[in-house]
């Protein structure tokens, strides 16, 4: 399966020359050298494959090496200066050498796993934000069973990094999260649910991890510099708040996770864990560490919901959140004093939905079963925003209806969590069992970290006997 170069042609790929190159059959085909080591070619016609793939079958057989395609794999990914086949399910793991090409193939079992880890920082209760920003989308995961582990951390370390002078605040909403948590519907016999801070190893990792971004890089990091803004912290910014990042990494990839989701605020803070990653991976030239990948709400409203007050986030230092486990009456007050158009000043003045926080709700929490029910006269969401566009329908009327969603969607969480309030030593023991779990695992992940940057030094008996010899 080897192509021959025969001479350049005058066509370029991104910054690669195309080279005519001809296949052992006789056929031309035009390859970049880039494309020609991750597989991404034009298919050869003779064998009906890119020689990437003609290649990788070809170094399977010669190998003896058996092997069934589950599919054609288009995305081939290189991965430390091998390429990564993830479609090819063999026996064993194997790396095998070609003089251009390294090829490491996976196992199903390896292949097949996918890990989440996601969580929350304990400084209050949970809101509307945080339920259609990621938790709701949590326990659909969970209960999907298309995940091998599921983690879901309770961010106390994180907290402290901006409420060191009040711990008292964070060791309080540490069962205030865990009761929202277990009230939404995610399960302890599911997903490992855990206590950052005892994760001693998160620490060690995240020390470690430090040494990987300078501080310019986490400058640019547009989460950090809004976050700063908004606690005053331009002059007095902690160092742990301002290396935040560093640690969300560390919690991420102590677990190996390959799937992370969270809101749209949270893509900055996943592409640096990335980084950082693939940066160590380089470094120590190991494959230990996972690159995660982001998954977003797939409800565009949902990707960031406004405050009630109509700034761009909601948030509790702002005063601006519905929260999971407000009361009827609360809710009810919340919204009815939200904020709307401000253009939209008579019911039969033409009113704005883009922007409208009430409008926004309603594209994150309404069906057309809710219309039916309380609404009959609309068929739907679209004919609603249509009357209110060109006039003749007020906000007090649509602020009624999105407070009926609200409490039919808050009404079943709201109640279930009076159930596990209970029983709040279990809630502590389910955590405390979690974290038992949890740190297990980013202990295998640590020591997989030491021994690649070579910091094992009393397990690696083989150095201890060369160091022996060098001084006898």
């Amino acid at each position: 399966g080897k192509l021959t170069a025969l001479e350049p042609t005058e066509k370029r790929s991104n910054s690669f020359i195309i080279w005519k190159c001809q296949c052992d059959c006789g056929n031309i085909c035009e390859v970049s050298l880039g494309n020609l080591k991750s597989g991404n070619t034009k298919s050869c016609g003779c064998i009906g494959l890119s020689y990437g793939e003609y290649c990788i079958q070809q170094l399977l057989n010669e190998n003896k090496i058996s092997y069934t395609t589950q599919k054609k794999f288009n995305n081939c990914i290189f991965e430390n200066g091998y390429l990564a086949i993830f479609d090819f399910y063999i026996e064993d793991k194997y790396i095998i050498e070609d003089d251009e090409l390294k090829i490491k193939i996976y196992n199903k079992g390896e292949t097949m796993k996918k890990i989440i880890l996601t969580g929350d920082r304990p400084t209050g209760k949970l809101h509307l934000g945080h339920y259609v920003g990621s938790l709701k989308r949590r326990v659909e995961l969970q209960n999907s069973g298309e995940f091998d582990e599921i983690y879901i951390m309770i961010a106390d370390a994180q907290a402290l990094t901006d409420n060191m002078d009040n711990p008292e605040k964070v060791r309080q909403n540490i069962i205030e999260v865990a009761l929202d948590y277990l009230a939404c519907g995610l399960d302890p016999k599911k997903s490992v649910l855990f206590i950052q801070s005892q994760i001693p190893e998160l620490c060690e990792m995240t020390f470690y991890y430090m040494n990987l971004v300078t501080v310019s890089r986490l400058q640019l990091n547009p989460t950090v510099k809004s976050e700063i803004q908004m606690r005053n912290f331009e002059k007095t910014i902690p160092v742990g708040f301002f290396t935040y990042p560093v640690s969300q990494a560390a919690d991420i990839t102590a677990f190996k996770a390959t799937i992370v989701p969270v809101g749209e605020d949270q893509s900055p803070m996943i592409e640096q864990t990335r980084e950082i990653a693939r940066r160590f991976n380089n470094i120590y030239n190991t494959d230990v560490l996972i690159e995660p990948k982001i998954l977003l709400p797939e409800n565009s409203a949902c990707l960031r919901l406004p405050g009630t007050d109509g700034k761009a986030k909601m948030s509790k230092s702002l005063g601006n959140c519905i929260y999971l486990s407000d009361s009827e009456e609360e809710i009810k007050q919340k919204v009815m004093t939200m904020f709307t158009d401000p253009t939209h000043l008579r019911v039969e003045d033409p009113g704005h939905v883009e922007g409208n926080p009430v409008f926004i709700y309603l594209d994150a929490f309404c069906n057309d079963e809710h219309f039916e029910k309380y609404l009959p006269e609309y068929k739907n969401l679209d004919e609603l925003k249509a009357h209110y566009t060109r006039g003749g329908l007020g906000d007090v009327k649509v602020k009624r209806f999105l407070n009926s969603v609200l409490q039919d969607t808050l009404r079943p969480i709201r109640e279930r969590r009076k159930e596990f309030e209970k029983d709040i030593p279990a809630i502590y023991k389910m955590l405390e069992e979690g974290s038992i779990v949890a740190r297990k695992k980013a202990s295998i992940t640590l020591e997989e970290m030491k021994r690649a940057m070579k910091i094992n030094y009393f397990e690696d008996k083989e150095y201890i006997n060369q160091q022996a010899q060098k001084f006898a």
